[in-house]
């Protein structure tokens, strides 16, 4: 098969879409979304319909394998509107695999049976809800406006017309949390018995309040020593549920992994739609307009690109060790050749010796790749900056 990124024709089978819209602005958030009271929603699902036009006319896709819906909070989409926006995804992006994953990210509280019987009927299988904890004190000190009831009643309504793939985000080092509140979580978390848990630590982002409080030292975090507990503990439980780690922050039992992340995590091509979206495309990276009003003129005028620039192959090789060692099983050597033509031990010789010595980073049990320890699982973050802008520089 071709190396679409070596070749310049690329054909992505992921596509992924954004919503910017969110009922409010959590406090750690510094994604691209906007308080949904007063935006031009339908203005902006219209330029959404054409730049996926425009897209699939200057690169037509593969068949389509993975859509993955985020934001913001697509679910503040009314019925109507919901409706519109999924014709127009089918109407372009029509060409489904047999076995498709269609995934939203939703806000319990945000989906009634109405809405979800919608997004049902217009392709979508697979729900994440953004859950982050299950104690109601931690909620509105996030600023999240849901509570315990509405993750339940969320889910049972996904059940009830028929979305069982669903998957919940928790979070940890969350400002007052224990490590006994998310041990609770978990065992919550786990009751539900879903296919999917992905858990994420706090990072405190600039813009945000969080930011502006922790500055003020007024954000009152867990120690690092329980943050490191946490991630054990979390480790623990979910693998004692059945639920396999297979990416720094995602669990799921067998077979039911997000297979759009991991598109991103094999550092593959996919479309990148919508105000502020991303999208990598033969070898070639973009950036649209963030903001709602001025992402619906651009599209006007043509693709609403912010930024457009070829990724170089070192920057590639880079980004291919770098996302690669986020999921578990690590990455192979004879990948990595197949699409550079280059031996990674003779580009990256250094950074593995070091990792390998460090105990952080271990061979494949056949010799043919790399993959982080269980000591490497706790220090991602130091093992990938080890392979960030040496070939660059």
């Amino acid at each position: 098969m071709p190396d679409n990124r070596q070749t310049g024709s690329a054909a992505p089978s992921a596509v992924y879409i954004h919503i910017p819209f969110c009922t409010n602005k959590c406090f750690y958030c510094d994604f691209n979304s906007y308080v949904l009271k007063d935006q031009p929603v339908m203005d902006y699902l219209r330029a959404l319909d054409l730049e996926m036009e425009m897209t699939v006319r200057d690169t037509p896709p593969a068949q389509i394998k993975s859509i993955f819906v985020g934001g913001g909070t697509p679910t503040v989409l009314n019925p109507q509107e919901m409706d519109y926006f999924l014709s127009s995804v089918r109407k372009h992006f029509g060409n489904w695999s047999s076995d498709i994953e269609f995934s939203m990210e939703a806000n319990p509280g945000t989906t009634d049976l109405e809405k979800l019987a919608v997004m049902k009927d217009g392709g979508v299988n697979r729900v994440s809800f953004g859950v982050q904890a299950f104690q109601n004190e931690l909620l509105s000190g996030i600023g999240r406006i849901h509570n315990t009831d509405d993750v339940y009643r969320s889910l049972e309504n996904a059940q009830k017309v028929g979305l069982n793939n669903l998957s919940i985000d928790l979070m940890f080092g969350l400002p007052n949390q224990s490590v006994e509140m998310l041990d609770e979580s978990i065992t919550k978390a786990l009751e539900l018995d879903l296919p999917h848990y992905s858990i994420y630590s706090l990072k405190v982002e600039e813009n945000t309040l969080f930011h502006t409080m922790f500055n003020k030292n007024q954000l009152p975090l867990p120690t690092e020593e329980d943050e490191l507990q946490m991630y054990l503990l979390l480790m623990k439980r979910m693998s004692a549920a059945g639920r396999n780690q297979y990416e720094i922050s995602n669990f799921a039992k067998p077979g039911m992994q997000s297979r759009h992340n991991i598109t991103y995590w094999r550092n593959e091509d996919y479309y990148g739609l919508g105000a502020g979206a991303h999208g990598y495309v033969g070898r070639q990276r973009h950036v649209n307009i963030k903001g709602v009003n001025p992402y619906v003129e651009a599209t006007k005028a043509g693709l609403p690109r912010m930024q457009q620039f070829m990724v170089s192959e070192e920057e590639a090789m880079e980004d291919f060790v770098m996302v690669g060692l986020r999921v578990l099983e690590g990455i192979r050597s004879a990948d990595f050749t197949s699409q550079f033509k280059k031996s990674i031990e003779e580009v990256f010789e250094k950074p593995l010796d070091k990792m390998l010595d460090a105990g952080l980073l271990e061979r494949h049990t056949d010799g043919g790749g790399y993959r982080l320890s269980e000591k490497g699982i706790l220090f991602g973050n130091e093992v990938f900056a080890e392979f960030i802008g040496i070939l660059t520089v």
